[in-house]
């Protein structure tokens, strides 16, 4: 009968091996420093939807408006071009953001209509929001530009999922940052 006694050996050399090389795909590389303060800027500007919601429920105004919306979008391919970014990027980007805001406001506004109260926090002046959110998407846009290389990167779903979920503070903030973020990373080439 045929034995090889460095058969073994051999094997689990290999099998070591293998083992090391799958070990080292599945460990993701660092996200790249651009990723942080874009989700930053994303989450502040989810921060003042909390603010504008409480507008809003006072004034009466509805969550969509659709000029104020049409505006924002339309500043954003403007601005597109003074940041490098394609403006139909520029303008799904903000769309992103806007949807995410709506998602917080109607959240919210429903939390409050169900306990017929509003939190009794100070009242924001919805002229200052705006303000707010105008300086922010210029940012917003900034830190996109920078961050647009690494979009189409493999691992840039699990830099995302990481780094988000420490900025999540509840399941309706959750939700809408998956929803704000959700077209930053392209997947489908």
């Amino acid at each position: 009968m045929f034995r090889c006694p460095r058969l073994p050996q051999v094997l689990a050399c290999s099998l070591f091996g293998l083992l090391a090389s799958v070990a080292h795909a599945a460990t993701p590389s660092p996200a790249p420093e651009t990723l942080q303060p874009l989700l930053n800027t994303i989450n502040e500007r989810l921060d003042i939807a909390d603010l504008v919601a409480l507008a809003k429920w006072d004034s009466g105004k509805p969550i969509q408006d659709t000029a104020r919306e049409t505006l924002l979008i339309n500043n954003a391919r403007k601005q597109a071009t003074g940041s490098n970014v394609n403006p139909d990027e520029a303008a799904d980007l903000i769309a992103a953001q806007i949807e995410a805001n709506k998602l917080v406001q109607y959240g919210l506004i429903a939390q409050w209509q169900a306990a017929h109260k509003a939190p009794d926090l100070p009242r924001p002046d919805l002229t200052q929001l705006r303000a707010k959110q105008d300086e922010l998407q210029a940012r917003l846009l900034q830190q996109y530009a920078a961050f647009v290389p690494y979009r189409v990167d493999p691992e840039c779903p699990q830099w995302l999922a990481a780094q988000r979920s420490d900025l999540i503070k509840d399941a309706l903030h959750g939700q809408a940052l998956i929803r704000a973020t959700g077209e930053l990373c392209i997947t489908d080439l």
